[in-house]
């Protein structure tokens, strides 16, 4: 497996995000066919297609949750790496590499057990009734087989893409999403096993995606050797940096676990499992069209990283700004399909007439600010980035938990708006909780982008 190696170091900012985006970009496209291929072809079983989509929706909470620890490690020691390699440090950068992935085995271990142990408990918890249980667990425990592979192969991309390799992680991504979409067809309609076929498939094609990775790690093109030894005392500093780091993006995605399980629990009180599959239908669409922009900034994310720690703060600002012009004309447009054409996103999952009005009306609720979604994702990239924890953290909590959680329950069940209430709950966060990120970031960064907290040793 070859690919050409980006040098941060060279001055072409725009450039180097491009190159680094757009691998980016075919990656998280083919990462999404894992869960995305499995829902459009759920949807399409006959007979049950409408309910099997519910059900499979009841077990999001558990996925998010598995890529919420993937991301602290990921996400969190990536810049770090990021920075030691601007900074000529590439023992510490080794270090750094090697923990996280220690830290992603032990992870995928613990949650693999658990959640075959307490599978069941665990899902009547996010809001699962007696007849979606049983298909809702099956799907999961199948599922849970491919945490390890699952794990390392997203989680060790990051340090792949910080090293300048972008397109080494979308070809092992890309192996493993062209099996899962041959094989889904195959498990769920030819062999008759439905819902757990899909399961069967996508674990399947992660262990091709982690062989891909195991590759990389473990030839002469890789210039960390990767260590497996779990007990290195010298570790414990760079896990808790990692960890401290990584708690933003893994506070965004518990947080969105938390979004979730509210939003399927007052839909189910007061509209049914009907709106639970419409809630699923609007998470796959958000889904899909979140991925170029999150390419663009997780391809900005290590250049961003890489500069800060050499010190180069006019490629520092270029690279912000180079973030912002792709994010947000991307988000107006999205924006302008889904208030003229919502049908076109539904129709890939389902074409249930009740799904179909349901879900049509909810679409232009959920997306109805999506344009701020934009300035949330810039600011929160380069909080990320430069390493401000404090600032990263409090906006992850800031926009989900203290805003779309309650929200959820207050508009329909307080205010009286219903299933409406549900899904206005979203734009209402987009708006406050992004300004709120963006503006704060753009201080923070005009009165000293060097300060204490960024520049603090590993």
């Amino acid at each position: 497996m070859s690919s050409k190696k980006v040098d941060f170091s060279d001055g072409r900012v725009t450039l180097d995000i491009v190159r680094c985006a757009l691998p980016m970009l075919a990656a998280q496209i083919l990462s999404l066919l894992y869960s995305i291929v499995d829902r459009i072809y759920i949807g399409r079983i006959p007979g049950e297609g409408a309910a099997a989509l519910g059900a499979v929706g009841l077990c999001f909470p558990f996925i998010t949750i598995v890529a919420a620890f993937t991301n602290l490690y990921g996400m969190g020691g990536a810049p770090l790496f990021a920075m030691e390699l601007g900074r000529q440090n590439k023992e510490k950068a080794g270090m750094i590499m090697n923990t996280a992935c220690r830290l992603l085995i032990i992870t995928a271990i613990l949650i693999m057990a658990l959640g075959q142990l307490l599978g069941g408990r665990i899902l009547l918890l996010f809001g699962a009734g007696a007849k979606m249980l049983p298909v809702s667990l099956s799907y999961l425990r199948i599922y849970l087989i491919g945490t390890l592979p699952l794990m390392i192969s997203t989680g060790m991309s990051t340090y792949i893409t910080a090293q300048g390799y972008a397109a080494t992680g979308m070809v092992a991504v890309a192996a493993g999403a062209v099996a899962n979409l041959l094989l889904d067809p195959v498990f769920i309609f030819v062999l008759g096993m439905g819902v757990r076929g899909a399961a069967v498939a996508t674990v399947l094609s992660q262990f091709l995606s982690l062989a891909f990775i195991m590759r990389f790690l473990f030839n002469g093109q890789n210039e960390f050797p990767v260590t497996f030894s779990l007990s290195s005392p010298s570790s414990l500093p760079y896990a808790r940096d990692i960890i401290s780091l990584g708690t933003a993006p893994f506070i965004m995605q518990v947080t969105n676990t938390l979004v979730t399980i509210s939003c399927n629990q007052v839909l189910m009180h007061i509209g049914g499992a009907l709106f639970v599959s419409v809630m699923t239908i609007i998470s796959s669409a958000r889904s899909i069209l979140d991925v170029p922009v999150m390419a663009i900034t997780e391809g900005a994310s290590p250049i961003i990283s890489y500069n800060y720690g050499a010190r180069k703060r006019a490629h520092v600002k270029k690279a912000i700004k180079v973030l912002m012009a792709f994010a947000f004309p991307y988000t107006l447009i999205v924006w302008g399909l889904i208030m003229t054409f919502p049908e076109l996103f539904i129709r890939i999952f389902s074409s249930d007439p009740a799904l179909m009005t349901e879900a049509t009306r909810g679409m232009r609720l959920y997306f109805a600010a999506f344009i701020f979604q934009s300035f949330q994702y810039c600011g929160q990239t380069v909080f990320k980035a430069l390493g401000k924890r404090k600032h990263a953290i409090f906006f992850s909590l800031f926009r989900k938990a203290i805003l779309v959680v309650p929200l959820t329950y207050l508009l329909p069940l307080v205010f009286g708006m219903g299933t409406d209430g549900v899904f206005l709950a979203e734009p209402i966060s987009n708006l406050v909780g992004g300004l709120a990120c963006f503006i704060t970031m753009l201080i923070n960064f005009r009165r000293d982008p060097f300060g204490k907290e960024g520049n603090q040793p590993v």
